[in-house]
């Protein structure tokens, strides 16, 4: 099993491009088995996930070409109904293949979806999205999800929690429905937006783009187009941490602005600052490295919600980051229940972490943090351990980093050009 090996205590210094957003290239592959044309993405991040989503689409009868890195052209044949286990299971993002099949064929039994180990991801809000487009779905004693779409109606929804998934399913499913539908309590993540962009050249009308309001006048013969992905946000956000814990000089090429104010916002809290020219962002080191005390000289408090709140999957990053830093931060993650689980791995690193329950802790700094050998769990926490693991003395050794390659596009060949001293073992 492939491991990095990574002696910290290095500053860092020099530039890294932002590649493209994995959470948005996964839903715009599936949406391109909507139409028999051509479609042409572009910016498409080089990492596994997108890696599965392609050989699903191709399983299902589509054919990939990739002429250029970065680039993938889709064109769907005849689609099949059938998504291989295996494949299903290694990606929750399998989910959002259950519209375009249905679309086309008005039944799918889908295996379960997987993904990352970070609490219960029900999928309530999934069924609430099939029953309100005409359908129905049941989970077998297998199981395997079976769901039938008989005739496909516009909807009018209000989803009972701002699923970025569900809403993703929702948006094509009205986007190849005749009439209008609406979507109340929608997901607006910069990667919802994105699908919702390409939907749009690809012949529906949303208004509401960016917004928990989406209004969906589709059609049933939706076109091909050619898309380009957005910027990885949740690279930029982990680049940013990792610069402010280890130190050093480092410039994100490529950012997009609009994406960064509520990152700024959790940055500020702990008293990361950064300078941005153009759509070059810089982090130097330098600065007081003291926490602020929120209003009233209370500790402050990092905490996630849906778009636009802090991401959730910046706040491992940013809990890493903390430890670094001198003061007190209590970090609260609202949305799962078992995305803390990593935090044991950073008390044994050295780190003043007081685990208050399931959802909260509370991070004093700075800490010395000493080598030690460790798994990822996931992809946002695995990228979190490799940030300690380069603020640690000695040696650490990360296992599983499977699950980190899965979401960071040359993660070891950029932090090796910004002079990590790290290598595969």
């Amino acid at each position: 099993m492939d491991r990095y090996l990574i002696t910290g205590g290095q500053p860092l210094k020099g530039k890294v491009r932002a590649g493209g957003n994995k959470n948005a290239a996964l839903p715009c592959i599936a949406a391109a088995l909507l139409t028999g044309e051509p479609v042409e993405l572009h910016r498409i991040p080089d990492i596994q996930d997108v890696s599965v989503m392609l050989d699903i689409a191709r399983d299902l009868g589509a054919a990939i070409t990739r002429p250029a890195p970065g680039i993938a052209v889709i064109t769907p044949k005849i689609l099949s109904r059938d998504i291989p286990g295996h494949l299903a299971q290694a990606i929750r993002a399998s989910i959002l293949f259950s519209a375009p099949v249905l679309v086309a064929h008005g039944r799918i039994i889908l295996p379960p979806p997987g993904g990352d180990v970070i609490g219960h991801r029900r999928l309530d809000t999934h069924f609430q999205v099939y029953h309100a487009f005409g359908g129905r779905a049941e989970i077998g004693d297998d199981g395997n999800i079976s769901i039938t779409l008989p005739k496909l109606l516009p909807a009018d929804l209000l989803l009972d929690e701002s699923s970025v998934t569900a809403t993703e399913n929702a948006l094509m499913l009205a986007a190849a429905c005749r009439g209008t539908s609406v979507i109340s309590n929608a997901a607006a993540e910069p990667h919802v937006q994105d699908l919702c962009r390409m939907l749009v050249l690809m012949g529906a009308r949303i208004e509401g783009i960016g917004s928990n309001l989406l209004t969906v006048t589709g059609s049933s013969e939706l076109g091909g187009c050619s898309y380009t992905i957005g910027v990885d946000y949740m690279e930029v956000g982990s680049y940013i941490g990792l610069a402010a814990a280890v130190g050093g000089n480092i410039t994100i090429q490529g950012v997009e602005k609009q994406h960064l104010r509520i990152i700024q916002g959790g940055c500020r809290k702990l008293g990361i600052p950064w300078s941005l020219a153009g759509d070059e962002l810089t982090i130097s080191d330098g600065g007081s490295r003291d926490i602020p005390p929120g209003v009233g000289g209370h500790i402050p408090k990092i905490d996630d919600a849906p778009w636009p709140g802090f991401p959730t999957d910046l706040l491992s990053i940013m809990t890493v980051t903390a430890t670094q830093y001198r003061g007190t931060v209590l970090i609260h993650e609202k949305m799962f229940e078992s995305r803390l689980f990593y935090l044991d791995t950073l008390i044994k690193m050295g780190a003043r972490i007081i685990i208050c329950d399931p959802h909260r802790a509370v991070v004093t700094g700075p800490s010395r943090l000493h080598g030690q050998v460790m798994a990822s769990p996931d992809v946002r926490a695995g990228m979190a351990l490799m940030i300690a693991a380069l603020c640690a003395e000695g040696e650490s050794e990360i296992q599983n980093i499977y699950q980190i390659e899965r979401g960071y596009e040359q993660i070891f060949e950029k932090l090796q050009s910004l002079g990590a001293h790290i290598r595969r073992g």
